[in-house]
């Protein structure tokens, strides 16, 4: 059975295209935590995370880079000749189901903004997965 779930903070906006009769792909690095922390190696994983259609379209509506989403898809490897004629292999995880784990606005919208929590509501629980909003204009190694 190939069924990958994941979750994790977007790290760049999702770049949505339209193809052949005007279908939405969206194409996004999704940061997930490891479990476990050796010295000197990196505490997460950058999966590339690629959509299509109807959830394509609500990829790019709603995501933003630094929320928190739960993914549940297909892992997908593939491979291609690049410009300088070296072979490349890829991995990406075609999305089935996806789901955001911020709080909306009352409007329906993702707040993008700073939590201002109300004396009467706990924080929220952390993750741990970049957590600093301050950190989300960070480069990673990647495009």
């Amino acid at each position: 059975m190939n069924k990958a779930e994941l979750i994790g903070r977007l790290t760049k906006d999702p770049v949505v295209r339209y193809g052949q009769h005007n279908i939405a792909v969206a194409r996004f690095i999704l940061a997930v935590n490891r479990l476990y922390k050796k010295e000197n190696m990196q505490e997460a994983d950058f999966i590339s995370c690629v959509a299509v259609g109807k959830t394509a379209e609500l990829i790019e509506k709603y995501f933003y880079k630094g929320l928190r989403v739960s993914v549940v898809g297909k892992i997908q490897s593939g491979n291609y000749i690049n410009n300088d004629g070296y072979k490349v292999y890829t991995t990406e995880v075609f999305i089935e189901e996806v789901q955001s784990l911020e709080r909306l606005d009352a409007d329906g919208r993702h707040n993008r903004t700073e939590n201002t929590a109300n004396e009467d509501e706990s924080p929220a629980p952390e993750d741990g997965c970049l957590d600093n909003p301050a950190s989300y204009d960070m480069e990673f190694p990647f495009n």
